[in-house]
C-alpha cells in the first residue's frame, strides 16, 4: 500500500445549491446558501461568489440569520455542530458543539440566544425531534452546547416543513397527512389536526409545506393534490376551520408569506411562481416559465427580492415579483450522467448531461456554469411516463473544434439520432452542421474521434457493427458546408462490440468484441491482429502514453485487468480487479483505474510497465464510480511529494453515484490555497492610473528620504509598522478583536522610547542643525565673493575624485570638529 498522507479527496466544485432554502440578507445585497460542506455568499446584482466560509466537516444542512446582528449568520450540518459566522468578512465567530447529527435549525426573533434543531431522536426507528438549545455566552471560539430540550417528536427533517410564528407563541410542524401546532404559552401544548389520506378522487392530502402569516393567526399549508389550506382558529382544538385555494396541477412544494402577509407564494413542479393575495383568496398572479420546478422560496427581510430554488441547481432572483434580476447557475444534478466527463480543449470547461436535453460546460476554476447547449431542440414536459429524448452519449475532438451527439428515446422501439456540431469562431459556441437519423440499428455503446489530424468519428453499437464517419468536402460548384459520412463498417464474427479506443497518436484502433480485442488501422481499415484472454466480456480498453504507448489494457466482467504487448502481442501480465472505470492520463505514462469492492471503490493509478502502482486509496467514496476524467492544469506541479507525482501534470475529477463531482488535493495545493487566504490585498486592488503612479514614486521618494534620515542618526528602536500582524489587527473586525483594555498598554508601551536614549540623541541633532546653518551661511559668502580661478579648480580635480555638494557638506563639517578630547586620552597612557 503506497503512503498517501499529503493527498486528501475533497468536493472542489459541483455542490448543490438548491438542497436548502437559501437566505436573504436585511439589506438585500447577498444572497446565502449552503453548498456542500461549504456556505457561499453571492451578490444579487451580479450572481458573483464574494465569499465561501468553509469550516464544517460534513454536509451543510441550513441556515438562519442571527436576529440579534444582521451581519450574522447562523449554520448547522452533519458534522453536529451549529457555527455563527460574519459573512461579510468571512470570519467564524463561534462554533458550538451539539454532539449529534443536525438535519436542520430554526431561530426566532423573540427568543434571542436560543436555536431550533431538528436532530435524531429515536434512531432505531428513524425519527426526529424539534428541540430548543441555549447558546451558553462565552468568550472562547469552541463551546460545548448539549443541553437539549424536546418540543415536538416525530418531526420531518425537511426545514419547509416547520414554521415559526412571527410572534413567537407558536410552531406549526406537518408530517404525512397530520399537522401539529405547538403552543409555548399554554403549559406548551400541542394541538395535532388530521385529514385522510386520499381525497374523494384518490388524490394525496400528504402535507409537503407549511408557513406562518406574520401578523395573523393563520397557517398556510401545501399538499401533494396541489391544493393549499389556510387553517384558523387552531387555538381553539375543535373549533378550527380551514379554506381551500387551487391551481397547481401536482404537488404544491414550497410556500412563503411576503413580510407584509399581503400575498403568499406558492410554487412547484409547473416552473410557475404563483403569488396569491391574502384577503383575496381567489386572486392570484404568475410569473411563468421559470425553467425547472420550484423546490424553495425565500422572500427578502424588506420584500423587495424574491428568491426560488429550482430542481436543475439553480437559484433565480425575482424583483418586484414580476422581473427576473438574477440567475445563479451550479452543476445541473440530473437523474443521472449519461455521456461521459469530458474537457472542452478551448475553454478547459468540463461537458456533460445538463438540463433535460442539453450539455452544459462547468467551469472548474470558478465552479460556476458557462452556458447550455440545446442538443434535442424540443421543449421539455414534465410529465411521467412519457418518453422524450435524452442525450445518451457525447465526444470532442483534441481540438475542440468537433462535438458528437446522440440522443434517443424510447427503449422498446428505438428511435436515434447522431448529430454532429462544428465550433463557431463567431458566436463561441457549436452549431449544428449534421444530423444523421437512426446511424444504427441498435444503441451506440461508445464513440470516439480520432486524436489524428484526420477528422475521423467511431460509433460502436449493439447491433455488431462499428462505423467509420467522416469529413467529407463540400462541392466546389455548390455553395454548401462539408458534411459527414459513413466510410467504413466493421464487424467481427456476429459478435457484439462494447468499446473503443484510439491509440495516442491514431494510428490504431481496438474495439472489443466480447471475449476478443480486434485491432484495426485507421489508414485502411484492415484488421491487423486479435487479442484473446480468458472468458469475460471485455468492458474498459486503454492505450498506453508516452513511453507506453506499446501496451493495451482491459478490464473484463470476470474481474480480470488485463495488459498486452502490441509489439510481440501477447499478455503482459494480468490482475484480479473489478474494474468499473479505467482512465489513461493524456500527459503522462499513468493509468487509473477504480475497483470496486465491499460497495466502495478503490483507486490505483500505475504505469503498465511497472508492477507496483504509484498511488492507491481504499474506500475513496461509496457506491461504484463510473464517470471521471484527467483535467490539464494551466501550470505543473513542481513541488509535489513523490506519492502524488501523478498530479502534477492533470488533475482527477470523478463523479459519486450521489452526483457529487470530487477531486484529490496535494499538501502543495492546500498550503497555496491557504497563503493565498492570508494574504491581505488592499494595496493590489488600486487601480493602475496615472494618479496612482504618481503617488507610487512619491511614497516611493519619501520613503527613501526616511531610510537616509534614519541612517544619519543614532541607532533606534523601528516600530514593526509594515509586520502582518500589525496588518492585520488594523483590518480585523472590531467585534472579533481581543478587548480594548488588554490591546491599550501593549499598543501605548510599544510608542513610549527610553528618556535617556532621546536625549543623548537631540544633543548631536542640535549640533547637526547648527553645523548646517553655518554651512549654508560660508555657501552664500562665498557665492557672493570673487569668482574662483579656473586653474585652482582643475587642481583640486586632479586631486580627488570629484565630490557631489552632499558630500563636500559632510566633509566641512567633519573638519570642524573638535579632536582635543584624543590628546586627553593618549595623555593619560603611560
Amino acid at each position: 500500500m503506497v503512503v498517501h498522507a499529503d493527498t486528501r479527496v475533497v468536493q472542489r466544485g459541483g455542490s448543490k445549491i438548491n438542497f436548502r432554502r437559501p437566505v436573504i440578507t436585511q439589506d438585500s445585497r447577498f444572497l446565502i446558501c449552503a453548498s456542500g460542506e461549504s456556505i457561499k455568499v453571492f451578490s444579487t446584482s451580479t450572481e458573483e461568489c464574494i465569499q465561501q466560509l468553509q469550516g464544517h466537516t460534513d454536509l451543510v444542512t441550513g441556515l438562519e440569520l442571527n436576529p440579534s446582528n444582521h451581519l450574522q449568520v447562523y449554520s448547522c450540518s452533519e458534522d453536529g455542530t451549529v457555527r455563527l459566522w460574519d459573512f461579510t468578512d468571512g470570519i467564524l465567530i463561534r462554533t458550538y458543539n451539539v454532539g449529534s447529527r443536525i438535519l436542520s435549525i430554526h431561530v426566532s426573533a423573540k427568543y434571542t440566544g436560543e436555536v431550533f434543531l431538528v436532530v435524531p431522536w429515536k434512531d432505531e426507528q428513524g425519527e426526529f425531534g424539534l428541540v430548543s438549545l441555549n447558546l451558553p455566552p462565552s468568550v472562547g471560539q469552541l463551546v460545548e452546547a448539549k443541553e437539549l430540550s424536546c418540543l415536538i417528536t416525530d418531526v420531518s427533517a425537511e426545514p419547509k416543513c416547520i414554521a415559526f410564528s412571527p410572534s413567537g407563541e407558536y410552531i406549526a410542524s406537518v408530517k404525512d397527512n397530520l399537522l401539529f401546532v405547538y403552543f409555548f404559552r399554554k403549559k406548551k401544548k400541542v394541538y395535532r389536526f388530521a385529514l385522510g389520506t386520499a381525497d374523494k378522487k384518490g388524490a394525496s392530502n400528504a402535507f409537503n409545506c407549511v408557513a406562518c402569516h406574520p401578523t395573523d393567526d393563520c397557517i398556510a399549508t401545501g399538499h401533494g393534490d396541489g391544493k393549499i389550506r389556510f387553517w384558523r382558529n387552531f387555538n381553539r382544538k375543535k373549533e378550527y376551520t380551514y379554506s381551500t385555494v387551487h391551481w397547481h396541477h401536482s404537488g404544491v412544494n414550497a410556500l412563503c408569506f411576503t413580510p407584509g402577509g399581503t400575498n403568499l407564494l406558492s410554487g412547484g413542479l409547473e416552473s410557475v411562481l404563483v403569488q396569491w393575495r391574502y384577503a383575496q383568496e381567489g386572486e392570484k398572479d404568475f410569473l411563468p416559465r421559470l425553467g425547472s420546478p420550484i423546490t424553495e422560496i425565500t422572500v427578502s427581510p424588506d420584500g423587495s427580492l424574491f428568491c426560488t430554488s429550482h430542481a436543475d441547481n439553480k437559484i433565480t432572483v425575482v424583483q418586484n415579483g414580476n422581473k427576473m434580476s438574477a440567475v445563479i447557475q451550479g452543476l445541473v444534478h440530473g437523474e443521472g450522467v449519461k455521456t461521459e466527463l469530458m474537457v472542452d480543449p478551448r475553454s478547459k470547461a468540463l461537458v456533460l448531461n445538463g438540463k433535460p436535453g442539453h450539455l452544459q460546460f462547468y467551469c472548474l476554476q470558478r465552479d460556476k456554469q458557462l452556458y447550455n447547449l440545446d442538443i434535442v431542440q424540443q421543449e421539455f414536459i414534465e410529465q411521467s411516463n412519457l418518453d422524450q429524448f435524452e442525450v445518451a452519449a457525447a465526444a470532442l475532438d483534441s481540438r475542440g473544434a468537433w462535438l458528437a451527439t446522440v440522443e434517443q428515446r424510447s427503449p422498446k422501439e428505438l428511435e436515434m439520432n447522431l448529430k454532429l456540431w462544428a465550433f463557431d469562431e463567431q458566436t463561441q459556441s457549436f452549431v449544428l452542421n449534421t444530423t444523421i437519423a437512426a446511424p444504427h440499428d441498435g444503441s451506440i455503446s461508445e464513440m470516439r474521434f480520432s486524436p489524428s489530424g484526420q477528422t475521423t468519428l467511431v460509433t460502436v453499437s449493439r447491433d455488431g457493427h462499428f462505423k467509420v464517419w467522416q469529413l467529407t468536402p463540400p462541392d466546389p460548384a455548390e455553395d454548401e458546408e462539408p458534411s459527414w459520412s459513413c466510410d467504413f463498417v466493421g464487424a467481427y464474427h456476429s459478435l457484439v462490440p462494447k468499446c473503443c479506443c484510439f491509440s495516442a497518436d491514431g494510428s490504431l484502433l481496438a474495439v472489443s468484441f466480447q471475449e476478443v480485442v480486434t485491432v484495426w488501422s485507421p489508414a485502411s481499415w484492415d484488421l491487423l491482429t486479435t487479442l484473446s484472454q480468458p472468458p469475460g466480456a471485455v468492458q474498459n480498453l486503454c492505450f498506453g502514453r508516452l513511453s507506453c504507448s506499446k501496451f493495451l489494457l482491459g478490464s473484463t466482467e470476470q474481474n480480470l485487468l488485463c495488459c498486452w504487448n502490441l509489439l510481440t502481442c501477447s499478455l503482459e501480465w494480468s490482475t484480479s480487479l473489478d474494474v468499473s472505470l479505467l482512465l489513461a492520463d493524456p500527459l503522462s505514462e499513468n493509468v487509473a483505474a477504480f475497483c470496486c469492492a465491499a460497495q466502495t471503490t478503490d483507486l490505483f493509478v500505475f504505469r503498465p510497465s511497472e508492477p507496483r502502482p504509484n498511488f492507491s486509496q481504499r474506500a475513496l467514496c461509496p457506491g461504484r464510480v463510473t464517470r471521471a476524467v484527467f483535467a490539464p492544469r494551466a501550470a505543473s506541479l513542481d513541488s509535489c511529494e513523490e506519492s502524488s507525482q501523478w498530479l502534477n501534470r492533470c488533475q482527477l475529477y470523478f463523479l459519486t453515484r450521489n452526483t457529487d463531482l470530487l477531486t484529490f488535493l496535494t499538501k502543495t495545493e492546500e498550503e497555496r490555497l491557504m497563503a493565498s487566504s492570508r494574504q491581505l490585498t488592499i494595496d493590489d486592488s488600486v487601480a493602475m492610473t496615472p494618479f496612482y503612479l504618481l503617488l507610487g514614486k512619491h511614497r516611493k521618494q519619501q520613503q527613501e528620504e526616511r531610510d537616509i534620515l534614519s541612517s544619519q542618526s543614532g541607532e533606534r528602536t523601528l516600530l514593526p509598522q509594515g509586520s502582518v500582524a500589525i496588518k492585520e489587527l488594523l483590518h480585523t473586525p472590531a467585534h472579533v478583536l481581543p478587548a480594548a483594555t488588554l490591546l491599550c498598554s501593549m499598543f501605548v508601551g510599544s510608542l513610549l522610547l527610553n528618556v535617556s536614549h532621546s536625549r543623548e540623541e537631540s544633543r548631536p541633532a542640535e549640533e547637526e542643525v547648527e553645523s548646517e546653518k553655518e554651512e549654508e551661511d560660508s555657501e552664500e559668502e562665498m557665492e557672493a565673493g570673487p569668482p574662483r580661478p579656473e586653474s585652482e579648480e582643475a587642481d583640486l580635480r586632479a586631486d580627488g575624485p570629484v565630490l557631489t555638494k552632499a558630500q563636500q557638506r559632510e566633509l566641512r563639517g567633519a573638519k570642524r570638529l573638535d579632536y582635543s578630547w584624543i590628546k586627553g586620552i593618549m595623555a593619560t597612557k603611560p
